[in-house]
């Protein structure tokens, strides 16, 4: 069901009035968002600066060191949790998208960045499955196609110790909907049968509102 203008207008001018008080200026992370979109790139598909702050402070509350991001887009969100890393942190950041990976290069460098965030090109699935177990990462962040949310996932809890995986799965509310079978909405539905019969994991599903929308994302930790 779309979110009306008044309700949008309402979600996104919250989220501006508590970023007043609890996000910084931060001119790195305009100029990331300006040369994403100067490069044709959506934007919109970036996460906000609330969330952003939010994976930095679950980095930050756990005393994390490695961490690997399925789907990075132009690297905004790379950015917010190389930041919570100490100096011999690493984010492994995976983008299927040429265009994306060159615009998330230049960021990265931009954000004086380029020691932590290390870049995969080409895709997330496959990428993984290359990557060993023997190095566990202390979270994985996967923003990428809902359709590979299932096989993602699997692959995340080989690589990820004991610790957290996070994926953002609302949607709008549309997988609650019966009658809505576009493949993203089938792709978190799958997600959630999976996780319900995983003796592996606990999760849960927190939605949101905000600057975004209607959304949410799916927490699990590995046990």
């Amino acid at each position: 069901m779309p979110i009306s203008n008044e309700l949008q207008s309402l979600f996104t001018r919250s989220d501006a009035y508590h970023n007043s008080f609890l996000i910084k200026p931060d001119p790195i992370l305009d100029f990331v968002q300006k040369n994403t979109k100067d490069k044709g790139i959506e934007y919109d598909a970036a996460v906000s600066p609330a969330q952003g702050k939010f994976l930095q402070l679950i980095l930050l509350s756990t005393g994390a060191k490695r961490v690997l991001e399925v789907g990075s887009l132009a690297g905004y969100s790379a950015i917010w949790m190389a930041r919570a890393l100490p100096d011999d942190g690493e984010v492994i950041a995976l983008e299927l998208e040429p265009l994306h990976a060159q615009a998330l290069e230049e960021n990265v460098k931009a954000a004086h960045l380029s020691s932590k965030i290390k870049v995969i090109v080409g895709p997330a699935h496959q990428s993984m499955k290359d990557l060993p177990s023997a190095k566990p990462f202390d979270l994985v962040f996967i923003d990428a196609d809902k359709q590979n949310n299932t096989n993602y996932f699997v692959e995340a809890k080989r690589l990820v110790r004991k610790g957290g995986i996070v994926d953002n799965v609302g949607r709008n509310g549309r997988p609650a909907d019966p009658d809505d079978h576009d493949a993203k909405v089938e792709g978190v539905r799958g997600l959630l049968r999976y996780i319900k019969d995983d003796g592996e994991v606990e999760a849960t599903t927190i939605h949101t509102v905000g600057e975004k929308g209607f959304d949410g994302f799916l927490y699990a930790i590995r046990k």
